[in-house]
């Protein structure tokens, strides 16, 4: 199944250069609905942070809370992927362009967005490499990758997402110690994440977590590039491949996780029985609780097989309702610089309103390392929904504001928000 996943991810490909002289006609309306719709969903996660409400649970409605957000992250780096070569098809110097948004947008991650999240200044003790921080590692990487002929760029990308599990069974050994050993920081960005503590520079910090580490969102990213050839073949054939890929990647996860063969370090049987002390969960439940940090070939497989499966069925369609989730599609990064903060501030106002009073444990640090909430401040499912649809509904002005400047202007300062 997987080498014959390869070869349609291949099928067609053929080094492309930095740039050609025809631009394509239109943008890809299925991309930008896909992107838009992954904005959306991946606030109801952001909100969850300041609710209270577990990431997960034995719960359906707090299970699927989080479980839809999954296809967030591998969407983003996919699509970026993807982004990255219809740029460069009408673009020179994209491997500059790439090095100058990553030093941009990697400050912004440890400045504003940082401040966004915690509404504290102590920069000192915390800072968080999140999804915009991958985002922007993966990035410089591509500088380099684009450079080389693009099956071998699809090539590795499969390598990476397919072979990276490998190491499941060595993770406790490498764990034991790490922190004593020199390249501990490297293993911590590039593989192990956050679960061998957070990188110290100095003994009175600062201390950096690894929420997203670079492996495999590099494959990911990669994969993305390479799938972007496809992307651009006649509407029939581009439609026929990304049904194949989608569909056989789904029946891959289905083998792979159904009979516990490879591609995740938790077996979802072990989960539904309760092993190790751990309440049972619902066969169906283990079943998707996929790993995501870092992101396993079964959480990989279970979240873009479908993405890349709709695809087909996405293109071409049209309403009020596929327009306005375009048109957040078309300003990610400005959607994301604004919704931080907006469902920060409404956390406030809820808790306010709820206890009469701003929680001081909304200054903590978030998303990751924070602490326990407070007795009795934990929202309810329908007010976190609720407080998710009145951040999309602010958030869809400004948004649309600026993908008709977009649409208007090609100043240079636009391509790097």
């Amino acid at each position: 199944m997987l080498p014959r996943l390869y070869t349609i991810m291949s099928a067609g490909l053929h080094p492309t250069p930095l740039a050609v002289d025809i631009a394509p006609k239109s943008r890809i309306g299925s991309v930008d609905l896909i992107r838009g719709a992954v904005m959306i969903l991946m606030a109801i996660d952001h909100v969850r942070v300041y609710s209270g409400v577990p990431a997960g649970g034995p719960t359906p409605g707090v299970f699927f809370t989080r479980w839809i957000t999954h296809f967030c992250a591998p969407a983003f780096l996919f699509l970026a992927g993807t982004s990255i070569f219809l740029f460069a098809r009408k673009h020179a110097g994209v491997s500059r362009y790439l090095l100058i948004r990553g030093i941009w947008l990697i400050f912004l991650e440890f400045t504003f967005l940082r401040v966004a999240w915690t509404f504290n200044f102590d920069f000192m003790h915390y800072e968080m490499a999140g999804v915009i921080w991958v985002i922007v590692c993966c990035m410089i990487l591509m500088a380099g990758l684009v450079k080389l002929p693009l099956p071998l760029v699809g090539s590795v990308a499969v390598v990476i997402v397919a072979a990276h599990n490998l190491m499941d069974s060595h993770m406790g050994k490498l764990l034991d110690g790490l922190d004593g050993t020199p390249l501990s920081a490297i293993w911590k960005i590039f593989y192990v994440g956050f679960f061998a503590g957070p990188i110290q520079f100095g003994p009175n910090g600062p201390n950096l977590i690894v929420l997203y580490s670079i492996i495999p969102w590099i494959g990911v990213m990669a994969a993305g590039y390479a799938f972007g050839k496809i992307l651009t073949l006649d509407p029939a054939q581009r439609n026929r491949l990304c049904l194949t890929i989608g569909l056989s990647a789904i029946a891959l996860f289905l083998v792979l996780r159904g009979f516990n063969l490879y591609g995740d370090p938790r077996p979802w049987h072990a989960a539904a029985q309760g092993r190790n002390g751990a309440p049972p969960m619902p066969a169906l439940l283990a079943f998707l609780n996929t790993t995501k940090y870092p992101a396993s070939l079964s959480f990989l497989l279970m979240t873009l097989g479908p993405i890349i499966a709709l695809i087909p069925a996405l293109e071409g369609l049209s309403g009020a309702v596929v327009r306005g989730i375009t048109v957040f599609g078309r300003v990610p990064f400005f959607f994301y610089m604004l919704h931080i903060p907006l469902i920060h501030a409404l956390a406030l106002v809820v808790s306010k309103v709820r206890l009469g009073v701003v929680s001081p444990w909304l200054f903590a640090n978030h998303p990751m390392g924070n602490p326990e909430p407070p007795e009795g401040y934990v929202w309810s499912l329908p007010l976190l929904y609720l407080i998710w649809g009145i951040a999309i509904v602010l958030l869809y002005p400004a948004c649309r504001w600026f993908a008709a400047l977009k649409a208007r202007k090609s100043d240079w300062w636009l391509q790097y928000l």
